[in-house]
């Protein structure tokens, strides 16, 4: 089970993540109480156990400035979390990045209309009309396990060490991304890391 602990921002939760090492180290560069630039991003990167891949989390951002900051941060992954077409996506992919694109998931509809956008993997995320991502709401497990997936894809949305076995068993996907729920009064929580990781280490 890959796992991806997202929202990373200060030199304590770089710490964190060298300690318990997840597969993805999630930075995000939309408008969030979680944002970073890609210079904060940059030093955080350094410090971060070179096992652990670096995503950027992007909404709608311009190509030209996608690419800056990605260049910047020194990212790994370019993750798509806004309204971005198969053209953008097909784009991000010659600057020579894996590209994951999420998808906030009302119906099978848009699971399936985001596997002809060409994304390396999805991010399958709760639907929000106030937010792109980062909500902490569950996604809707039932929709997707009615999807025929042909795609490598993430689960994320509202994932805790409460929950994370029942959406394993529900959902089987490739990987979890995971936020609000490794966090106390909006702080990466170094209790609920090593808890989480403790849950996905005894399945």
């Amino acid at each position: 089970m890959k796992v991806k602990l997202c929202g990373l921002r200060r030199e304590a939760d770089i710490m964190y993540a060298n300690r318990y090492l997840p597969d993805y180290a999630g930075f995000v560069f939309a408008k969030s109480p979680r944002q970073v630039s890609g210079k904060q991003a940059a030093a955080l990167i350094g410090k971060l156990d070179s096992r652990i891949r670096s995503v950027g989390v992007f909404v709608n951002e311009p190509l030209d400035s996608l690419e800056e900051t990605a260049r910047v941060a020194g990212l790994d992954v370019l993750q798509l979390h806004g309204d971005e077409d198969a053209a953008y996506v097909a784009r991000a992919k010659e600057l020579g990045y894996e590209v994951w694109k999420a998808v906030r998931v009302r119906s099978g509809g848009d699971i399936q209309r985001a596997q002809t956008l060409g994304a390396d993997l999805l991010l399958l995320d709760s639907f929000s009309k106030e937010a792109y991502g980062g909500t902490g709401k569950k996604a809707d497990w039932d929709v997707i396990a009615r999807v025929e997936l042909t795609q490598p894809f993430f689960l994320a949305g509202g994932l805790n060490s409460a929950n994370i076995s029942e959406a394993l068993q529900k959902v089987a996907p490739l990987g979890l991304d995971i936020s609000g729920g490794i966090e106390t009064n909006g702080f990466k929580d170094e209790a609920k890391i090593r808890e989480i990781m403790g849950v996905l280490g005894r399945l």
